[in-house]
């Protein structure tokens, strides 16, 4: 009997397939073709129509309309784990993982400023040729790690079972947490001040998705369609990246109760960001979010790549080495070193993680691709310096490549999951 075409689809979104199909399409079309590429990323689906005083391009819908749900599958993971019985629920049960994500993301700061001022040092970068103040505008990019891959990677070196994988999710979500509050602080557009007072709408869309939630509304899509528009349009006016919009509302889209036995003690994380165990009834609105748009997201990150990886393989320059050596060097001491540290203090890894596994860890969590593809868009405006960024941000996917033989030069074995012993 052949297997159901549910079967390969998931596949496809298991393995991100899309995402990385968006990457390499990028690339041939921006370094074959570029004249086209850029005329895509211009492209109006209806020409002249406009709103807040932006074309509706093709590379605007994507990035601060698609990516409207990205966050928001972000936002849901992070709220989730914040019930009863997630990740981060009791806190003393992630301690050592948020230990490591604030290495994770402090780290990479620092290496990026302590390269940058190497290149100034050994004189690549030139004070009277190149502007300190814009170039050191990345220092977010290498804070991103990109939760599918990192997932998919860790599954790969330690097995699907291994606690060193659930720790890496945490990890990684919290980071991106970390990473949806840069974004909003640090990068809106610098040519255009912000305007904080529009963000009473956004305000106004938080009270309209706690009153749903007052009401007991159990349908997702009223959050999204009466509260979403709201907080984007307020994002939008404010001069901040609308992006972030539904973040501000998929905390009140209600979660798995307390007494509906569906967080348990014991319960396995079967698949990227599933941190429910399926009880046999209803999954919560919340739930339901994520398992109605998560192929939506995930094919959708095809365009998503599309508009943000075509860079020329010329762009590769000074910036894209700083931050592929921030994303290697400063995740991997980073998430190792105050992984280490919260072990001094009492906060042990999870049972059957080593230090081993942690340093490992730390090194799959310098996959930045999506998110340090998004951060570097943000970051520089200037394309030489945007196409240099972005192309430290995809190098960081040979990480995947080398985590694997890297882990078993250091011993760590794949732990071979129950259904493949079977």
């Amino acid at each position: 009997m052949g297997r159901p075409r549910g079967h390969y689809v998931n596949l496809l979104q298991e393995f991100s397939v899309p995402l990385l199909s968006g990457v390499a399409l990028a690339l041939l079309t921006a370094n074959l073709a570029p004249h086209l590429y850029e005329e895509v990323l211009e492209f109006q689906p209806i020409a002249g129509l406009s709103i807040f005083g932006h074309d509706l391009t093709f590379h605007f819908l994507v990035n601060d309309v698609f990516m409207v749900f990205f966050f928001a599958i972000a936002a849901k993971e992070i709220t989730e784990a914040s019930l009863p019985g997630g990740l981060l629920n009791p806190m003393s049960k992630a301690v050592s993982a948020l230990f490591a994500t604030v290495g994770g993301v402090v780290v990479p700061v620092m290496a990026f400023f302590v390269a940058l001022a190497l290149c100034f040092e050994l004189g690549v970068y030139s004070p009277e040729i190149h502007d300190r103040e814009v170039l050191a505008n990345g220092w977010g990019i290498p804070t991103a790690t990109d939760i599918a891959l990192a997932w998919l990677v860790a599954r790969a070196v330690f097995g699907k079972r291994h606690p060193a994988v659930v720790f890496l999710l945490l990890l990684a979500v919290a980071d991106d947490a970390i990473g949806l509050v840069i974004i909003a602080v640090f990068y809106g557009d610098p040519t255009v001040p912000a305007e904080p007072l529009w963000l009473l709408l956004t305000l106004a869309a938080m009270g309209v998705a706690f009153l749903l939630k007052r009401a007991n509304v159990r349908r997702w899509e009223a959050y999204v369609v009466l509260a979403g528009p709201l907080a984007w349009s307020g994002l939008v006016l404010a001069h901040l990246h609308p992006a972030l919009a539904l973040t501000f509302v998929v905390p009140f889209i209600p979660g798995p109760r307390r007494d509906t036995g569906l967080f348990e003690e014991h319960d396995e994380v079967d698949q990227m960001g599933d941190l429910l165990a399926d009880a046999g009834h209803a999954h919560s609105p919340l739930h339901q979010f994520e398992h109605q748009t998560k192929a939506f997201v995930d094919f959708g990150l095809l365009f998503f790549a599309f508009a943000n990886a075509g860079v020329e393989l010329t762009d590769v320059g000074p910036l894209t080495w700083v931050v592929l050596g921030s994303l290697i060097v400063g995740k991997t001491v980073g998430v190792g070193l105050f992984g280490w540290i919260a072990g001094l203090t009492g906060f042990q890894l999870p049972e059957g993680m080593s230090h081993r596994d942690l340093a490992v860890a730390g090194f799959i969590a310098a996959l930045g691709l999506t998110v340090a593809l998004f951060v570097a868009a943000e970051a520089y405006l200037e394309p030489g310096l945007q196409g240099q960024a972005k192309m430290g941000a995809l190098l960081s996917g040979g990480v995947g490549l080398l985590a694997v033989p890297i882990a078993r030069l250091l011993g760590i074995r794949r732990e071979r999951d129950d259904d493949e012993a079977a």
